[in-house]
């Protein structure tokens, strides 16, 4: 997370409390506006993990800073998977436990509130999956540790996260997109500007691309490659234990 960026301004709490506190803010209106943003391109960018997930055979999956469930929710759909989808804000649990409830799913998922940082599981999961959420990781280094540390050997890492396009006219589109259009939507959509202006700043400072890969590597996981989507404003990681 940049140090420049404040999402919640009170100095008495860690920049990891003032992002779940955020994040609980704007959980209702989360999953609307997010549509809006992307065009409806998120459904398709989240398709990829599924068939990924699903082509590895991969039947204990978790998924790290889950939100309202969206990964969760679709690879569900995965022949005799169980999902453990944790976060640290209750209230995007909360809605994503709704959905559960409404699609009749808590029998593959199961909800916790937890650290991405400290994940409170041994060495169990053939694939870890995080999507638009690892970019908030207070610590990144720990947190990619951490999920390298829950894997099976050989299991995989599947990471979607924006990143920043490298060519006219995409570049120029995501720029204008992060810095004004976000913040102006979170406004008046979620009547809170200063949320979705800390989302747009977020996703310009995160290391991405061959910076990520070598993050990555550095860490221990094999394999890495990436995958520029939608002309680079999106990414997809995969990296095997």
């Amino acid at each position: 997370m940049s140090k420049n960026i404040t999402p919640y301004k009170d100095s008495s709490l860690s920049k990891k409390e003032q992002v779940t506190l955020m994040f609980d803010r704007i959980a209702q209106k989360y999953n609307g506006l997010n549509r809006v943003l992307s065009l409806g391109l998120d459904k398709g960018w989240r398709k990829k993990i599924v068939s990924l997930v699903r082509e590895q055979n991969a039947i204990d999956i978790l998924d790290v800073a889950t939100g309202t469930g969206d990964v969760a929710i679709a690879m569900s759909t995965i022949p005799n998977v169980d999902i453990h989808a944790v976060d640290l804000s209750t209230q995007m649990l909360a809605v994503q436990a709704n959905k559960l409830d409404k699609l009749n799913l808590n029998h593959c998922i199961t909800l916790a509130v937890a650290d991405a940082e400290k994940l409170p599981f041994e060495t169990q999961f053939d694939a870890v999956t995080v999507a638009f959420g690892i970019r908030n990781f207070a610590n990144l280094e720990k947190g990619l540790h951490e999920m390298w540390r829950v894997l099976r050997p050989e299991g995989c890492l599947y990471i979607l996260e924006t990143s920043r396009p490298k060519k006219f006219p995409m570049r120029q589109a995501h720029f204008i997109m992060s810095r004004m259009l976000i913040p102006s939507l979170g406004k008046i959509f979620a009547e809170d500007k200063s949320a979705y202006a800390y989302l747009g700043e977020s996703a310009s400072h995160f290391p991405d691309g061959q910076v990520m890969n070598n993050k990555l590597k550095e860490i221990g996981f094999s394999k890495v490659t990436h995958k520029p989507l939608t002309g680079g404003v999106v990414s997809l990681y995969i990296a095997q234990k």
